[in-house]
C-alpha cells in the first residue's frame, strides 16, 4: 500500500515559488505603453505607439490623423487624452486610450503647446506660444469632455530679444495644489503670470506678475518640487535654472540661479524641459544645441548643486519622459528623430545613453 504524503505548508510555500519561477510557468510581464507626438515639419508621420519589455522600447504603426501632437495630458482617471495640434489655428483634440478621437476644439490661439489640468480633474488650461494667450476650459465630471468654449486670456509683455521677444509667447501653464492660480510661463514677456480662478465658475478673476524674470533669458518651463513650497523656472533664451519660492499670494521670490550648461561651453543652445523626481531629491533639464541633459541634486531646503551633464544621445532634445518605475528616463531628439534610453542610476546620475526607436521629428512622449 502507498503511503500518503500530505506536504507542510512550507513546502508548499516553497513549491509553489519554485514553479512560478520556473520559465515554463513563470507569468510574462506586459508590454509597457507609451506614445510619441511628433512636428509634420520634421517628417514626423502622427502619433506613434511604443512598446517597452526588459528588452528595450520599439515602435508601432503611427496613427496619421494625429498630426503636430506637441503636448498632452490625461483626463483625471486615465479615460481620456487631451493632444495639442500645434499648428496657427489651435486644437485641442479628446481622445480614448485607444486614440479614437472623439472631437476637438479650437485653443483659441495659435500654436499651442503646453497643457495642465486642475487637481480636482475640473479644469483644463492651455498655453498658446505664438498668440501669447492661455485658455481654460470647465471639464464635465462625468464625461471629461469641455464645457462650452473656453476662457481666453491675454499677456501682454515684450522683451530686448528681438527676434524672440517682440511680443507675449505662453509657453508653460500650472495649477497650484489648491487649483485656485493658474500660473503661466511666458517666454516673450519675461515673466510668470499668476492667473486667480474661481472654482465654482471656472473662470479667471484677475492676473498679476507673479515672477519678473531677467530681461531677455525667455522662461520657458517650470517644475513644482513635489512637497516643499519650490519651484524650477527654466529660462530658453539664457540656458538657466532658478530656484523660486513660493509666496502665500501666488508670486515667487527668487534664489539662486545656476547655468544648465557646462563651464567653458560658448555654443549656440536653447533650454526645453525640466522635471523633477517622485523623491524630490533630483532635478533633470535638458539642453538644445549643447545635446545633453543636466542633472542637478536638490538640496533639503530646495537649493541645486549640479551633479552632471551627460549626451540626450541624439540632436535636440526636446521634451523628456522620468520613468522611474523602469530607471529610465526617455528623450525625444526632435532633430534626430529617436528616442534616447539614458539609465536612471541608484544615486539619480545617468548613464550614457543608448539609441531607442526611430521617430522623425518626435518631440512629445506620454504615458
Amino acid at each position: 500500500m502507498t503511503p500518503s504524503f500530505t506536504p507542510s505548508r512550507r513546502g508548499f510555500v516553497a513549491g509553489t515559488l519554485a514553479l512560478a519561477g520556473s520559465p515554463a510557468l513563470a507569468m510574462p510581464r506586459a508590454p509597457d505603453r507609451l506614445i510619441a507626438g511628433s512636428y509634420a515639419s520634421r517628417g514626423g508621420a502622427g502619433v506613434v505607439p511604443l512598446s517597452g519589455t526588459a528588452d528595450g522600447w520599439t515602435a508601432g504603426a503611427p496613427v496619421a490623423a494625429i498630426r503636430n501632437a506637441s503636448f498632452g495630458v490625461e483626463s483625471r482617471g486615465g479615460r481620456l487624452r487631451y493632444l495639442l495640434d500645434e499648428s496657427e489655428v489651435g486644437k485641442l483634440g479628446i481622445y480614448d486610450r485607444a486614440l479614437k478621437s472623439l472631437g476637438s476644439v479650437s485653443t483659441l490661439g495659435a500654436h499651442p503647446c503646453h497643457a495642465a489640468l486642475s487637481p480636482d480633474g475640473g479644469m483644463l488650461a492651455v498655453a498658446n506660444y505664438s498668440s501669447g494667450n492661455v485658455a481654460m476650459w470647465q471639464l464635465d465630471r462625468k464625461t471629461g469632455r469641455p464645457v462650452g468654449e473656453a476662457e481666453s486670456v491675454a499677456h501682454s509683455g515684450s522683451g530686448p530679444n528681438q527676434r524672440r521677444q517682440t511680443g507675449p509667447h505662453a509657453h508653460w501653464v500650472g495649477f497650484s495644489r489648491d487649483g485656485r492660480t493658474l500660473h503661466a510661463v511666458d517666454l516673450g514677456a519675461d515673466a510668470v503670470f499668476a492667473h486667480r480662478v474661481d472654482p465654482a465658475s471656472g473662470r479667471v478673476t484677475g492676473s498679476d506678475v507673479a515672477y519678473r524674470a531677467a530681461p531677455g533669458s525667455g522662461p520657458r518651463h517650470l517644475a513644482w518640487h513635489p512637497r516643499l513650497p519650490v519651484a524650477y523656472l527654466l529660462a530658453e533664451l539664457a540656458n538657466t535654472v532658478t530656484v523660486l519660492r513660493a509666496n502665500a499670494d501666488g508670486g515667487f521670490t527668487a534664489g539662486a540661479t545656476l547655468s544648465t550648461l557646462p563651464a567653458g561651453f560658448d555654443g549656440p543652445s536653447s533650454g526645453a524641459h525640466i522635471a523633477v523626481n517622485r523623491a524630490g531629491t533630483r532635478l533633470y533639464l535638458s539642453n538644445r544645441g549643447h545635446d545633453s541633459i543636466a542633472a542637478f541634486a536638490i538640496n533639503r531646503d530646495g537649493g541645486l548643486s549640479l551633479m552632471q551633464h551627460v549626451s540626450c544621445g541624439g540632436h535636440w532634445p526636446r521634451l523628456f519622459l522620468l520613468r522611474e518605475d523602469r530607471k529610465e528616463l526617455l528623450v525625444a531628439n526632435e532633430r534626430s528623430g529617436n528616442v534616447a534610453v539614458l539609465r536612471i542610476q541608484a544615486d539619480g546620475r545617468l548613464a550614457e545613453p543608448t539609441r531607442g526607436p526611430a521617430i522623425p521629428g518626435v518631440v512629445f512622449l506620454s504615458e
